[in-house]
């Protein structure tokens, strides 16, 4: 009988030696540890085309990994390709009236202008030949040979040839001297105007290519081929999948106890066994009330900190919003 008393007397102190032990290492490794609840943080893109038009071709679905660079969809370009013929035809016109101002006349239309002012000054020499004779005559016979209109009509010949010979002579420097600098510079300002049109156009051909612009999943396909659409209606929303971040909340009173780059360990519900590590990158300098999807044992109302712990997941195992617990060693040199 006393055998059995000694015996069950020894399995008790062990029971009560082994919850002691438990509660001495829980509670120690309370002190050490911070638990924290968050969700993950993703940043998205909402994709959309620059220019309006008629969506012709989308290669991707939600759930598709996209590159850098990779081309999502295609705008039909069939009208702007017509403008920018027009536009490259109007380019060669201004480019031949610079070029055309900067050689100035040929030889053969000096040439010509010459021959018209020689022209023009023997017809002013005979008449002026014609006059004096009426002239003459008309003096002499005090009127009775020539009449008075005859005169005139002479006169009025003598008057339209130097008319004629002052025509032919600014017409031929005109064409040694060239255009004006005000016209060059009007002719040259309408080349450079045709110019950035073209390139414009050509930019928005380069446009019309939905392009990702980083490495990303496609969360949502909001159009469709044959959709008319603008610059203000997305056609893609990514989630990036880097950088990607826990955010939690800390009390004031666990303030101290978390530093910037410290480790951290990430446990899904899913997978309670697996940590995701990752590191704090941003500590709130500005206390805010808890948010409501987040669960803490302390009273909502609470001021707390928000905290951003950025991970390594390189297998994706979080999604956007998906609650995780972070668990955080705390700094026991500032406590």
């Amino acid at each position: 009988m006393n055998k059995k008393f000694i015996v069950a007397g020894v399995v008790i102190l062990l029971l009560v030696s082994a919850v002691g032990y438990w509660i001495y290492h829980s509670k120690n490794q309370d002190d050490t540890q911070l638990t924290l609840y968050g969700n993950v943080d993703i940043r998205q893109v909402s994709l959309a085309f620059e220019n309006a038009g008629r969506i012709q071709s989308l290669t991707v679905q939600e759930g598709d990994r996209v590159s850098k660079g990779q081309v999502l969809g295609q705008l039909d370009v069939n009208a702007l390709k017509i403008q920018i013929a027009q536009a490259e035809a109007n380019l060669d016109i201004q480019a031949q009236a610079v070029k055309q101002q900067k050689v100035g006349a040929r030889p053969e239309e000096i040439a010509q202008a010459r021959a018209q002012l020689t022209s023009a000054q023997a017809e002013q020499a005979k008449a002026l030949v014609d006059y004096n004779r009426v002239k003459t005559i008309y003096n002499d016979t005090s009127g009775h040979a020539i009449s008075k209109q005859e005169l005139d009509a002479a006169k009025s010949k003598k008057s339209t040839t130097e008319a004629s010979v002052k025509v032919a002579q600014a017409a031929l420097d005109l064409r040694l001297l060239g255009d004006r600098q005000e016209q060059r510079e009007a002719t040259l300002a309408q080349f450079k105007a045709a110019e950035a049109n073209l390139n414009l156009l050509k930019y928005q051909l380069s446009q019309a290519d939905l392009r990702s612009p980083v490495h990303a999943i496609v969360r949502a396909r909001l159009q469709e081929p044959g959709d008319m659409t603008t610059a203000q209606k997305p056609v893609y929303t990514l989630a990036l999948t880097d950088p990607k971040w826990i955010r939690v909340y800390v009390s004031e009173t666990d303030l101290s106890s978390v530093t910037m780059g410290e480790a951290a360990q990430v446990y899904t519900d899913a997978n309670p066994d697996q940590a995701i590590i990752g590191k704090i990158g941003y500590i709130s300098s500005v206390a805010e009330f808890t948010p409501k999807t987040v669960q803490t044992e302390d009273l909502r109302t609470n001021l707390v900190y928000e905290v951003r712990i950025y991970v390594d997941d390189a297998k994706d195992r979080l999604k956007m919003g998906q609650p995780v617990t972070v668990k955080l060693q705390k700094n026991q040199a500032k406590e």
